[in-house]
């Protein structure tokens, strides 16, 4: 994986759906009469989000969202940190227990055998699924929460495994296709795409949320590293990134994923 950049339609293109700018802007739905909403993720459980991204999140008073498979190390390992982002406002979401990936993929020799989800029955993966969720309520004590599958795996096999856990979540990501929601009326909450920066630049992440804001839509990242590990991101591009912003609350409402799924929820 630690290779994945942007490729389709070009890197600009993948970020902003390969859709044309001039679209019109729908009504504006969210808090404040913000035109998009920007979720912030980050898949693994990575050193670099403890360590750079949830100061710098809190230093903007953003609330991001944090996708940890309950088996990853750095979990129990700095257990008392992520406890305390919860704490701040930051989610805790669904990474499955195992973060198995369908190794029959092209491009996923870097799967290890026993975590081919491919070999595993729908039914015992829903039901990690669900352990995992009850793993993170003794971290956080929430009871609400979203899910991004790994790799953006949704089948076992040939099998859906989605349908069945969905009364678990308020919304799930779709992984890659673009950051960019396109139209609001048909959203469909467990499927939103996602991009998955990884060595772009400041002014790229910023042209996903413009966009957003152009439409009138939503804006959704999922990074890995920041500043470190892998499918990395540098600090100053997320920096940048976090200064627009910060520097336009009028036009951009930045939250959880949760929270906003909970948002659209209600409306």
């Amino acid at each position: 994986m630690k290779n994945l950049r942007f490729r389709a339609c070009g890197l600009m293109g993948l970020l902003l759906l390969c859709l044309p700018l001039s679209v019109t802007a729908e009504s504006s739905t969210w808090p404040g009469g913000a035109r998009a909403a920007v979720n912030l993720a980050y898949d693994d459980a990575l050193a670099s989000q403890l360590d750079y991204v949830v100061p710098d999140l809190n230093r903007h008073g953003f609330r991001g969202s944090f996708y940890v498979p309950a088996a990853a190390p750095l979990l129990l390992e700095r257990l008392e940190e992520w406890r305390a982002a919860a704490a701040q406002g930051h989610e805790l979401g669904n990474h499955s227990l195992f973060h198995q990936c369908d190794k029959q993929r092209p491009g996923r020799d870097w799967v290890a055998p026993h975590r081919d989800l491919s070999q595993v029955p729908v039914q015992a993966f829903a039901e990690q699924v669900a352990l995992a969720n009850d793993f993170l309520f003794l971290v956080d004590g929430e009871t609400e929460r979203t899910y991004t599958p790994p790799c953006g795996d949704v089948q076992v096999g040939d099998r859906d495994y989605l349908t069945p856990v969905k009364p678990l979540f308020l919304g799930a990501k779709a992984i890659g296709a673009g950051g960019v929601t396109p139209s609001m009326e048909s959203l469909d909450r467990f499927g939103i795409t996602v991009a998955v920066p990884s060595e772009v630049s400041g002014e790229e992440l910023i042209a996903v949320v413009e966009e957003a804001a152009r439409r009138g839509t939503m804006a959704n990242f999922t990074f890995h590293g920041v500043g470190g590990d892998y499918l990395s991101v540098s600090r100053e591009a997320h920096t940048a990134l976090l200064e627009h912003l910060a520097a336009h609350p009028e036009r951009y409402w930045v939250d959880s994923f949760v929270n906003i799924m909970r948002h659209l929820q209600d409306h």
